[in-house]
């Protein structure tokens, strides 16, 4: 499978890329920003991964930090592009070709500008076919490895002298926490580089085709769209063979921007014995009945959408806003071994004071 990607597949990447965004996941603007100009750059070429040789190197093109916030962020295009040549140059050999770490309403797209202009190809791979909060969980199996890896983060506020170049080499969870201090110092959102893989390991370890599910998913999306919300949001719940969960008010945000570039807390959704809580870590973690039984979890993909049919960021999120909560099982969606690695949990367990490990680990069919 290999097909060069256009201007008309930058909106569906949007689009497609804002429901697994869940809640998270960057800029709409910003990722049409990278795509348009990816496309008007070049030919960013998305191939899947059978396409490389085995041997040759493929890299996790991210963004890291928390933008839903109120931080003064500052990253451009030209800042992805550097993360990828200063890992080059650490590496000692251009990589072949560049998959992300997540779906997301700009992260999707993080691989076609470098892609684009320094020649390598976008594979059709993602650590995680939903958005989540640490790099870890994207890094398909190496956050539990002491194998060094090169990280690069590059980015920053330029008018606040806050730019940033940083290249680290060492075990992922011990370098990732480095590029999210660089992240806030940056202003909140940087550009990343990171974790070279052979394309052998990248096949037997991510989620294959995530890139392509955003896509089909966006084009669906803009198709539906003449027909009214309603319609997107019932193409939006067959194209993901998802459900909608509720559809209720916001009765009580809690959400806090902590100093680790994290945005963690609830969103409490409908009211009495049908209330709904949303466990929030930069993305919607879980969710948990007014009883407190866990009814979704990551890496479950959950979403919340406006009567619009508008994907919500928890950024967006107000209290008396009327929301439809949309679950994809984990068991219809292709799954990167990051988060099936029980190394990943712990952090943000303690986070945010709630089991995450029991329900991510257990039988994924039953």
């Amino acid at each position: 499978m290999r097909r060069i990607l256009t201007e008309k597949d930058v909106e569906p990447a949007v689009r497609g890329g804002s429901v697994y965004a869940a809640g998270g996941g960057g800029w709409a603007d910003h990722g049409r920003k990278l795509g348009y100009a990816a496309v008007g750059a070049g030919q960013p070429e998305l191939v899947s991964i059978d396409e490389l040789d085995e041997e040759d190197w493929v890299a996790t093109a991210a963004a890291i930090g928390a933008p839903a916030s109120t931080t003064p962020w500052e990253m451009r295009g030209t800042d992805y592009i550097k993360a990828v040549q200063l890992l080059n140059e650490a590496l000692g050999t251009p990589v072949a070709g560049l998959m992300v770490g997540q779906n997301g309403k700009s992260s999707t797209l993080n691989g076609w500008l470098p892609a684009s202009i320094l020649g390598c190809k976008v594979v059709d791979a993602v650590g995680d076919i939903r958005a989540h909060p640490t790099g870890d969980m994207g890094s398909i199996g190496m956050a539990g490895s002491d194998e060094p890896m090169i990280q690069t983060a590059v980015g920053g506020n330029r008018e606040q002298n806050r730019y940033i170049e940083l290249v680290t080499r060492g075990a992922t969870a011990k370098v990732s926490p480095i590029l999210r201090t660089a992240s806030d110092m940056s202003g909140g959102f940087i550009a990343s580089a990171r974790n070279p893989l052979r394309a052998a390991y990248v096949a037997r370890h991510a989620a294959l085709g995530g890139i392509s599910m955003a896509l089909d998913l966006g084009h669906a999306i803009l198709a539906a769209e003449p027909k009214g919300a309603a319609a997107v949001i019932d193409t939006i719940v067959e194209q993901t063979r998802g459900a909608i969960l509720i559809e209720g008010v916001i009765t009580k945000k809690d959400v806090r921007y902590t100093n680790e570039a994290f945005d963690i807390g609830t969103v409490t959704v409908g009211q009495g014995d049908k209330a709904l809580t949303l466990h929030v870590m930069n993305e919607y973690m879980a969710i948990d009945d007014a009883g407190g039984n866990r009814i979704a979890s990551f890496p479950d993909v959950i979403t919340t959408l406006s009567p619009d049919a508008e994907p919500l960021s928890v950024g967006q999120l107000r209290e008396g806003m009327r929301i439809h909560i949309l679950h994809v099982p984990k068991s219809v969606i292709p799954l990167g071994a990051g988060v099936l690695d029980p190394a990943v949990y712990p952090p943000c367990e303690r986070a945010m004071g709630i089991e995450l490990a029991k329900y991510a680990l257990e039988a994924t069919h039953g």
